[in-house]
């Protein structure tokens, strides 16, 4: 076979490779519970029939004792089978909660067109779950049955956004349990995303080409990264 007929192989199978991703259907696994003082919540990418499998759980949210911090525990599992596990801790400071903000407002002045942008590629998510239950008592029967009625209503709201934002293709399935006994507090929602990697990449490249006035000088350290690139490429 000549070295032409090898290049023109080559480059069929990177066409195709790259098609195959472009309309790869990713879907999102959200689990999330609380109660009382567990607080635990799973995000899970699987695409390729469970092939490709990415899975960050974040088992633990509590206050450090000695220093006005919260500590976050991090558990990411990757791979079909989840064997490979990488554990995280991270502290959490005011200090780190300014740059956030600091980079947020950053991200925000310096992209046009944000709204549209994303609007357009939520509209391409289907929401294939929603479970949220609520279990809520505040010792009070008639405070209880107020509070009920106002979660309802929060509940009905955001899932409105949702259907207007997304594609909502199943019926939500929304509980709210009180306890007129006791004080209680537990949630648990379910949701399950689904989004073609093509449209994200359509989405990301927008977001380039309405990027104005350089990368900004982030505080964050994953977004630090970022800037020091821009500074060693100039």
């Amino acid at each position: 076979m000549s070295n032409l007929k090898w290049l023109l192989l080559i480059l069929l199978i990177l066409i195709l490779l790259l098609i195959s991703i472009v309309l790869t259907k990713v879907n999102v696994f959200i689990d999330f519970y609380h109660g009382k003082d567990n607080d635990q919540l799973t995000v899970t990418l699987k695409a390729w029939g469970g092939l490709f499998t990415y899975k960050k759980e974040i088992p633990m949210i509590k206050v450090a004792e000695d220093d006005v911090a919260v500590v976050i525990k991090e558990k990411t599992k990757t791979g079909p089978s989840e064997n490979t596990t990488h554990k995280q801790e991270n502290s959490f400071d005011e200090h780190d909660l300014v740059d956030i903000l600091q980079d947020t407002k950053a991200i925000l002045e310096h992209v046009l067109g944000l709204h549209t942008l994303v609007r357009k590629l939520m509209r391409k998510v289907k929401v294939k779950k929603l479970e949220w239950h609520t279990a809520v008592g505040i010792g009070d029967a008639a405070a209880t049955a107020i509070l009920c009625g106002a979660i309802w209503g929060l509940k009905g709201a955001i899932v409105g956004l949702i259907s207007n934002y997304m594609r909502l293709t199943v019926h939500p399935v929304l509980t709210v349990t009180p306890n007129f006994q006791q004080f209680a507090s537990q949630i648990q929602l379910k949701c399950i995303f689904q989004l073609r990697v093509g449209h994200a990449m359509w989405t990301g490249l927008k977001l380039v080409k309405y990027w104005k006035g350089g990368i900004p000088d982030f505080k964050t350290k994953p977004l630090s990264v970022l800037s020091s690139d821009n500074t060693n490429s100039v």
